[in-house]
């Protein structure tokens, strides 16, 4: 069994949103997704700030589901999540999962970002994608990806 990293966690505007799961549960997430200790900050946010926000450092116009911001990656990954509530809320429901499903989806996804994980190309994203999945079946979700062949892998 692996040793579970270090995760100083900060959830900011939790409270605003009482439909969203349970801090324990975002810290379990994303400490299961963690190759490094971290110091993360997880902000949950309405339409008009993601959109700010995405705009602002991404040069897009529109609210997205998951905004990283990765500081540093070794020693110690430091990093700010942003999720776009009502992004959340409508993509869950888009796409047939729980709430619960897709958090923990986007921060595992946001959590892989700020250690370097990218999907600008195929490779990267198969790597990633890979990843992801394995995280998540293991934390007890279904296959993020239906439409592609998975095969576990290890989780170091």
């Amino acid at each position: 069994m692996r040793k579970p990293h270090v995760l100083s966690l900060s959830v900011q505007n939790l409270a605003h949103f009482p439909q969203l799961p349970s801090r324990s549960k975002i810290q379990r997430w994303i400490s299961r997704a963690l190759e490094n200790d971290a110091q993360i900050t997880v902000r949950f946010v309405e339409e008009e700030e993601g959109r700010e926000l995405n705009k602002t450092y991404r040069s897009k116009d529109y609210a997205t589901n998951v905004l990283t911001f990765d500081y540093q990656i070794e020693p110690v990954v430091e990093a700010d999540l942003v999720i776009c509530v009502p992004v959340l809320e409508k993509e869950s429901k888009d796409q047939n999962k729980t709430l619960e499903e897709h958090m923990a989806h986007l921060l595992v996804h946001g959590t892989l970002h700020a250690q370097g994980y990218d999907h600008m190309d195929d490779e990267e994203a198969e790597v990633m994608e890979q990843r992801e999945t394995d995280v998540l079946v293991d934390l007890g979700f279904d296959v993020p990806y239906p439409d592609r062949n998975y095969t576990p892998q290890p989780l170091a």
